[in-house]
């Protein structure tokens, strides 16, 4: 294999996060000639990225690595190599045990240490046929990789930009500040910087993520910045839509509500969990607010963005919810009429409090109550697509739909829109009429004579 047709498989589990994390560990590796291929048969490199928040995480990750035995085994026939990696959380929170468990692995790569998935492949492949045990990079440095990653690659219209990793809050339920360390902020300079160079790339859109992300507190001009800050300098930059995710609550400032209301390229949409109605409940999962300092952010938010669209995220079934707290998320859910919103049944994370905690729901209980919530959910996200009919707004399209001379893109309001465009238009945001909705998309028509694609 030459150096000029080195193939790299990389799978995304879980978040945006690790979404922006698979880019640019292929960023990473582009320098060495490695090209990214859509399938583990046509690689000679696979990188599973790992997510650990959902159910099972590590057993899923163990049944993939199994899956790839057969492709490793055939490339072995035909003289050549299957090279194996593991990265993202999974790998930090199971470490020496995945190469202990997994001997089909080269190497295992945490969060905050992927910058150095080049020097790791080059090592495997210095090691030859002869293998050995996995190498185990967990290193916690995450400033340092955000510092030596190379040039950034644009995929699209739409992009991911990490601004902020880690997670001081400690929720009882979460593995987050176990697997990706304290809360750390990159310096706004470099943000800025890459952001720019996803400009001149063509970008329009760019979500700024972080565990944390409403907790920014980059080092800028004068001192650490806020997120608010750091959106209206990304707006002077030429940044026409700006989103972020995922929020806590607990760091909604004033000056971050304002931006809402003052920085037009902020699009209308809010992601802010809240997991449950229940003041007791939230103690005891140590979220640190309230069901009521919720409902206030969220009134002070619609007052700021009278349009805005909240998304949020539920769990049910913590343990010991009863099933007059249950109904009291049920309460909230109904108060807030969330545009969108993820929930979950309660599962247990190896090592976080919750783990051992008494009064584990039943899980038929938990499902029962799942079905309830979602049901509630779902009837407000119709009701909310549907209020959006007759709307004229712009939809950034960013891909081919599923017939012939249709294109795909994202509304404001983060929905999925679909609609007959031309091939041209790929790329922009058109003026676009919102005609229907269903359950999960619209469907538009465009809006007069759109103007000719940028040069």
């Amino acid at each position: 294999m030459s150096a000029g047709d080195r193939r790299v498989f990389i799978k995304t589990y879980g978040c945006q996060m690790n979404v922006y994390d698979s880019e640019r560990m292929a960023d990473a590796l582009a320098p060495g000639g490695w090209r990214a291929v859509d399938s583990a048969e046509d690689a000679d490199l696979v990188v599973l990225n790992t997510c650990h928040i959902r159910e099972k995480a590590a057993e899923k990750v163990y049944s993939d690595i199994g899956r790839l035995r057969e492709i490793s085994q055939a490339r072995s026939a035909e003289g050549g190599r299957l090279t194996i990696g593991v990265a993202g959380c999974v790998a930090q929170a199971e470490g020496a045990e995945i190469a202990r468990r997994a001997p089909l692995v080269d190497f295992v790569v945490g969060p905050q240490a992927y910058h150095r998935l080049p020097q790791l492949v080059a090592q495997v492949g210095a090691r030859g046929a002869a293998g050995g045990a996995a190498l185990v990079e967990t290193e916690f440095a995450p400033e340092e990789k955000f510092a030596r990653l190379g040039a950034r690659a644009a995929r699209g219209p739409a992009a991911f930009l990490t601004v902020q990793e880690g997670c001081d809050k400690f929720c009882a339920f979460c593995v987050v500040p176990y697997t990706r360390g304290a809360e750390i902020s990159r310096p706004v300079e470099r943000v800025l910087a890459e952001a720019r160079a996803l400009l001149e790339a063509g970008v329009v859109e760019i979500t700024l993520l972080g565990q944390n992300v409403n907790a920014y507190h980059g080092e800028g001009p004068g001192g650490p910045w806020g997120l608010a800050r750091l959106i209206r300098a990304l707006a002077a930059e030429g940044v026409g839509r700006i989103r972020y995710t995922t929020s806590h609550p607990n760091d909604m400032d004033d000056d971050l509500i304002a931006a809402h209301g003052d920085a037009p390229a902020l699009m209308p949409y809010l992601h802010l969990p809240v997991q449950s109605g229940s003041d007791r409940v939230l103690r005891a999962m140590n979220r640190r607010h309230t069901a009521e300092g919720y409902l206030a952010i969220i009134a002070k938010v619609r007052a700021a963005r009278p349009d805005i669209a909240i998304s949020g995220d539920f769990i049910v079934g913590f343990p010991g919810e009863t099933e007059a707290e249950f109904e009291e998320t049920m309460a909230l859910a109904s108060a807030v009429r969330h545009a969108h919103a993820y929930s979950f049944k309660y599962s247990e994370r190896p090592g976080t409090p919750a783990a051992d905690a008494p009064g584990q729901v039943p899980e038929a209980v938990k499902a029962e109550r799942l079905a309830r919530l979602q049901a509630l959910l779902a009837a407000d996200q119709a009701r909310f697509n549907a209020a959006c009919v007759g709307r004229e707004t712009e939809v950034l399209l960013e891909r081919p739909g599923r017939l012939p001379g249709q294109l795909v893109g994202r509304s404001p309001w983060l929905q999925s829109v679909h609609l007959d465009a031309p091939a041209s238009l790929m790329g922009r945001a058109a003026r676009v009429l919102l005609a229907s909705a269903g359950p999960n998309s619209l469907a538009g028509a465009l809006v007069g004579p759109q103007a000719a694609p940028r040069a």
